[in-house]
């Protein structure tokens, strides 16, 4: 069994994480059911006018948050962190989609988008509140006046849980191991950790471990520092494993709370 390595310094950890766990992303989440997400996300958007055809994807992974909007006929431009995620969302998406590696925390401006979206953990891998206002200042530059914005952040019951257990999936003839390294009480704003490695299969040797780590952002604090990028909070939802949105955020109950804003028609 290896052990998880040491975190980069530099503010590149998450690079580093996203580099090793790339060709391993889609078996770990094979269970994550973008269709169904979406399917109930989508309609809440709709309600807040939500138009136009463009959609910029920061943090778009190995693609599987953008490919049902390609199948939906939108416009897609994404980027990841991780230039291998990057590599495995344009083996998926060829030409259909516009891809570059990038970071949130210094985003690039690639046009004026109808919808931005940091979906499924993207937001969570920053680990200060000057590193989210910086993100959101960087989305909101790529939205389109009286565009949408809709991201998602853990919530206290994910870390409680999730990042304070061990689970183990099976493979490819691989068992993934994710070993939470934190607390049953962890606290609003606090920091958690988690080990990732793979044990069994002949080719175990070429997944090096890493670690993941996140940052809890309690509600008060990204509405403050939505309302500091310039950008206008629309509504705030809960969810479970259902993937059903429901108010208010029970952060005790609910594994995720998403936010829905629009940058104000200049």
């Amino acid at each position: 069994m290896s052990r998880a390595a040491a975190v980069p310094p530099g503010g590149q950890w998450a690079e580093s994480a996203y580099e090793a766990m790339a060709p391993l992303y889609d078996d770990f989440t094979a269970h994550h059911d973008y269709e169904l997400w979406l399917g109930n996300l989508l309609p809440k958007l709709r309600r807040h006018g939500l138009s136009g055809r463009r959609l910029l994807d920061v943090g778009c992974g190995t693609g599987k948050s953008f490919l049902p909007m390609l199948e939906r006929g939108w416009e897609v431009t994404g980027c990841d962190i991780s230039p291998s995620m990057v590599e495995l969302a344009r083996a998926k998406a060829g030409a259909a989609a516009r891809l570059s590696v990038a970071d949130m925390r210094e985003l690039p401006l690639f046009g004026e988008f109808d919808l931005v979206w940091a979906l499924d953990d993207a937001v969570n891998y920053l680990l200060s509140a000057e590193e989210l206002s910086r993100a959101l200042r960087g989305m909101r530059a790529n939205m389109a006046p009286g565009g949408l914005l809709m991201f998602d952040v853990n919530c206290l019951q994910t870390y409680r849980s999730f990042f304070a257990e061990e689970l183990r999936v099976q493979r490819r003839g691989r068992t993934l191991v994710w070993r939470g390294r934190g607390s049953s009480d962890a606290a609003p704003g606090s920091t958690s950790e988690a080990g990732f490695e793979v044990e069994g299969g002949a080719d175990a040797e070429r997944f090096p471990a890493h670690v993941h780590r996140q940052r809890h952002f309690p509600e008060a604090e990204v509405l403050q520092l939505l309302e500091g990028a310039g950008l206008e909070c629309l509504d705030v939802y809960g969810h479970g494993l259902d993937a059903v949105p429901k108010q208010p955020v029970e952060e005790l109950i609910h594994s995720k709370a998403v936010y829905m804003a629009r940058r104000p028609p200049d």
